[in-house]
């Protein structure tokens, strides 16, 4: 008689299907990076790159970004489930509301690694 091997699944990982992009003023970083890093279902993971904010409701904090005409922004990328997208929003302008954080959300059209996870 042939038993089958049971072979045990991995953990179910959800695909993300949006990225969600907060565009955060430097002196704002730490805080919602905190914010974020203390929301590890909502935000698993995340990218952080330097970016500039030009635009009439851009605050320019410094000498220097009212002499450049920018402001120094950091851009904080989360690949996530669109349906986790306004519990996120939510939990982070309850904390952080300041209207010189803006974001957006784009369709992800595929996400993966060329690597497989532990």
């Amino acid at each position: 008689m042939n038993t089958p091997t049971l072979t045990p699944t991995p953990p179910s990982r959800s695909t993300p299907d949006c990225l969600l992009t907060l565009a955060v003023p430097k002196a704002l970083e730490e805080e919602i990076l905190d914010a974020l890093l203390s929301l590890p279902t909502l935000a698993p993971g995340f990218t952080v790159v330097p970016g500039q904010g030009i635009g009439r409701h851009v605050e320019l904090a410094s000498t220097m970004e009212q002499v450049q005409g920018r402001a120094r922004r950091v851009l904080v990328q989360v690949a996530m489930e669109q349906a986790q997208v306004q519990p996120l929003i939510d939990t982070l302008r309850a904390a952080l509301p300041s209207p010189q954080v803006a974001y957006w959300v784009v369709p992800l059209l595929t996400f993966g690694r060329l690597g497989d996870l532990p």
